[in-house]
């Protein structure tokens, strides 16, 4: 008698979620049901901007080419470089509200743990070790889990180091047709897209380095990927603003007097209470780095190397590592420990008996799928978002943004010019659907670095702020209660019409000086 194949039917495979599956769904319920989530996804107000301007283009207004929400830098030129992601807010928001926002997050949160994992096989992780990981993932990660464009960006970057570590093929029409749409449409919905096209830069060279100097690079894989990145570039090209969309990304990035002044672009104090798991992800990649330098794995090895200054250099980096870089690093130090010798005798026994008792799990876990589950968890997050109570709490939360002060400002004349903050900017633009127009938002690229001077000048009430005021003729000011420009205010004459823990709303005496 044949032995019984021990493999799953179809039924089980499709019904039984694997690893990535079953992180992603929790993933997914976790960033939208527990510890605030629906308010947390929110807690960014540029999405309030972004939803409006995707509502606009599909209002038939089309693609912006001036800015239309300020009263401080009015119709300047202003490139709407997220506008597929925006015009996708857009619709879900016309169509569910904020409910549908969040879902959409929610499911690209649970998307970037699913190709987490999945990378992670395409390294050569090993599973015992992803599974300790996934708490640094995990707290790291969450740092930036936001209802913004950036969340789809970590999502097409995976999917990037995906083909960047597959195995070498002829390549073919379908190949470059895939990376020139893959290019087309990450241009259009977030900047990271020069990222893939520096990912996949490395990869190559890495290869062609490795040839040079050891003879053990493959130039047919070096070809391959120099073929997807020009298939690619070319792709990013496809865009309403063509190379100047480029230029301008690069020179956002490049600009160290206006990111310096952005406190997302700063780097992490790993001083701070809980951060241990983001400081393991920078450990992690570096011994990730160096362990594929040392097994001459230079495309990876360069790549890690690029994750960790940036995740050095920059807080915003630090999930940008956890998602991406630590399978890369999963799969060098698993080979490092497969090829490891000269431990004691009963240390390589253990540590053979636990990668094979891993292995063993592996296998288990490649022979299922669950892709039954995957849709319906996504129904079951759709209809729990719908629940009242779950509702009322989805969208921005009132203990940081004005919410209750929105309605005293409401009532102000259509001609009032509001002093805010940039954290206040985005929601006020999503509260009055841009008809209000505001002083800051977070477009830092549109403002610029001149702006960013005066506008903390201003804001921390330093010499000059007298004249930032008279400038912009303010009418009235929206601020932080407990700020140094709120007792500036009051103290040269303003009147507080309403004040809250969140917010004050002064209003200029006539006559002002």
């Amino acid at each position: 008698m044949a032995p019984r194949d021990p493999s799953p039917g179809n039924a089980q495979r499709w019904l039984a979620p694997d690893l990535a599956l079953a992180m992603a769904v929790v993933a997914l319920f976790t960033s939208l049901f527990l510890f605030g989530g629906t308010e947390r996804l929110f807690r960014d107000s540029d999405t309030g901007w972004h939803i409006r301007t995707g509502e606009r283009i599909l209002a038939g207004e089309g693609i912006p080419r001036t800015d239309p929400y300020s009263f401080s830098k009015p119709a300047g030129r202003w490139m709407a470089w997220e506008w597929a992601a925006d015009a996708t807010m857009g619709w879900l928001h016309r169509a569910s509200g904020m409910r549908g926002v969040a879902w959409l997050f929610g499911l690209a949160i649970g998307g970037c743990f699913w190709l987490w994992i999945r990378l992670t096989w395409r390294c050569g992780g090993d599973f015992l070790l992803a599974c300790a990981m996934l708490p640094a993932l995990w707290t790291t990660a969450e740092l930036h889990w936001l209802a913004r464009p950036h969340v789809l960006g970590w999502l097409l970057l995976q999917a990037t180091l995906m083909t960047a570590e597959g195995s070498p093929a002829a390549f073919s029409v379908r190949h470059g047709g895939l990376a020139l749409l893959a290019g087309a449409v990450w241009a259009n919905v977030h900047g990271s897209f020069l990222l893939g096209l520096l990912v996949l830069s490395l990869y190559a060279v890495g290869e062609v380095i490795q040839w040079l100097i050891w003879n053990n690079g493959d130039l047919r894989r070096a070809g391959w990927q120099a073929r997807l990145l020009l298939c690619a570039s070319v792709g990013t090209l496809v865009n309403p603003y063509g190379w100047e969309l480029h230029r301008h990304v690069a020179g956002y990035l490049a600009d160290k007097e206006l990111l310096s002044r952005v406190a997302e672009f700063q780097s992490f104090n790993f001083h701070t209470a809980g951060s241990g798991p983001v400081l393991a992800v920078l450990m992690l990649t570096l011994a990730g780095a160096g362990c594929a330098l040392a097994q001459r794995n230079l495309g990876r090895g360069l790549a890690l190397l690029f994750f960790a200054v940036v995740a050095i250099r920059s807080a915003r980096g630090l999930p940008l590592a956890a998602v991406c870089a630590l399978p890369l690093s999963n799969g060098s130090l698993t080979l490092m420990l497969l090829r490891a010798r000269g431990w004691r005798p009963w240390l390589e026994r253990g540590l053979s008996a636990l990668l094979t008792y891993s292995g063993n799990l592996r296998k288990i876990d490649a022979r299922m799928s669950g892709a039954a589950p995957a849709v319906m968890a996504a129904g079951c997050a759709w209809l729990a978002l719908g629940i009242p109570a779950v509702a009322a709490r989805t969208g921005f939360p009132p203990d940081q943004f004005p919410v209750a002060a929105a309605q005293q400002v409401a009532a102000l004349p259509a001609g009032a010019r509001i002093l805010a903050p940039d954290k206040f900017g985005g929601y006020l633009i999503y509260r009055f659907n841009g008809q209000r127009k505001v002083y800051f938002d977070g477009r830092s690229d549109y403002y610029g670095a001149a702006f960013m001077k005066r506008y903390l000048r201003l804001m921390e009430a330093r010499p000059g702020w007298r004249d930032e005021v008279t400038k912009f003729g303010f009418t009235h000011a929206l601020i932080p209660p407990d700020g140094a420009l709120c007792a500036a205010l009051e103290g040269s004459g303003w009147r507080r019409m309403y004040e809250d823990r969140v917010a004050a709303l002064l209003e200029r005496p006539r006559g002002w000086q």
